[in-house]
Formats: C-alpha cells, structure tokens, sequence
C-alpha cells in the first residue's frame, strides 16, 4: 500500500483543482479586506473580520497572509493591477507595448492616462493607507515607502524610454528627469486636482501629459528646424 511519501498522493494534494480552490479562497478574502478598508479604516480592520466577512476561518486568514500588513499589500496589489493574476505590471502585455512607441510625447501621454487608470482605481484605497499612517502605524509607514519605490522603478523605465529615444530636455539626467514624471504623476496631485479642485480624470491626465512633457523633453523644432 502507498504510504504518505507516495508521489500519487502527493500529486493528487497538491493537485490544480486544490491550488485553484486555494487561489479562490484567497481571493475572497483580498475583496473582503478591501470593503473593510474602506468601510472603517486601517487601524479597525481586524483579521478576524475580515475572517468574518470572507466567511472563513481566521486561522485561513492568517495561513493565507501572516500578517495585517501583508495582507493589505495583496489588496493594493490586487487593486493595481486590476486582477490577482501573478504578472507584474511591467510585464503586461499592453505595458510592454507602449514602450515600443517612437514618439516621446506619445510615451508620456500613455503613461498619462495608466497614471489617470491606476489612481482611479487605488486613490480610495491609498486614503485610507496614508490616513492610517499619520497616525504612526509603522507597518503602514512601511507600505507607503515600498509603493512608493515600486512607482519609482516604474517610472525610471519611462525616463529610461524618453532617454533611449533621445528625447529629454538638454542637461537633465534620466534620474531627474523620473523625479519630475514621478511628482507628477502622483496621489498627491491627483487628489489636488481631482478630488479638491473637483478636475475629471480626462482633465488630469490630459494636463499631466503636458506638464511632463514641458518638464523632462527638448523643445520642439520651431518652423525653421530650430529649437525655439
């Protein structure tokens, strides 16, 4: 008779349908962790309600995800992206494609709107982040700095692009010139025009776009040939 250590049994543990349920189950508890969130606030969503509210156990929660923090991170990831499927945002296919594009104020005008597309989607979220981390929570402090450097890769590609294409402003060092798309293309100004001064998101990027490409590109030839 096969013991614990036969790979047929093994297999059949670790099998798709069981991984698939594993990923499901997951899942529910990421979208449950978001509504809570935004329901009541960091420092009041508990792992045994969002336990509750998933319809596990908390002992499935903390199997899942350790911890509070991590479990968050997961939903901002999720949230990111738009799905919990495991591929980075910089691999994705139509992110991938964009940088392929030859026309710098294209590039940026592109990476405009993913900006506008990604704040729509992790803006309430991202408010209730920094809200929890005025308050000093340490591991929230802790998120806000690797979302923060994760943006800050992500836009290194984009002044990395900019500077292949032989586009940038005379003097300005890919380094400077991510720094300025990065502050633009940020929660920050996002919540002054959108949320405060009351902009639609088409208006956002559209501006975004603009003041990026004034920021970091060489001017354009005047009708001359001349730059201006």
């Amino acid at each position: 008779m096969a013991g614990s250590s036969d790979p047929a049994a093994t297999r059949g543990y670790d099998s798709p349908l069981r991984r698939e349920q594993a990923r499901l189950t997951q899942r529910r508890i990421v979208d449950a962790a978001y509504r809570l969130l935004l329901e009541r606030g960091y420092a009041a969503t508990t792992m045994a309600g969002v336990a509750t509210e998933a319809g596990v156990s908390a002992q499935t929660v903390y199997k899942a995800f350790g911890t509070k923090a991590a479990l968050v991170k997961r939903v901002y990831d999720v949230t990111l992206i738009g799905d919990d499927e495991p591929v980075p945002l910089a691999e994705r296919e139509d992110v991938r494609g964009a940088y392929e594009e030859r026309d710098a104020r294209q590039v940026l005008a592109w990476y405009a709107d993913l900006g506008r597309t990604l704040l729509e989607r992790l803006a309430p979220l991202l408010s209730v982040v920094l809200a929890g981390a005025r308050t000093g929570e340490p591991e929230l402090l802790e998120l806000i700095d690797t979302v923060n450097g994760e943006r800050l890769n992500g836009t290194l590609m984009t002044a990395r692009r900019l500077a292949e294409l032989g586009a940038l402003r005379d003097g300005l060092s890919v380094e400077e010139a991510r720094d300025l798309v990065w502050t633009l293309n940020s929660l920050e100004v996002w919540n002054l025009l959108v949320i405060q001064r009351g902009w639609t998101p088409q208006a956002y990027s559209a501006w975004v776009a603009r003041a990026m490409a004034d920021s970091v590109l060489a001017p354009a030839p005047g009708p001359g040939g001349e730059a201006p």
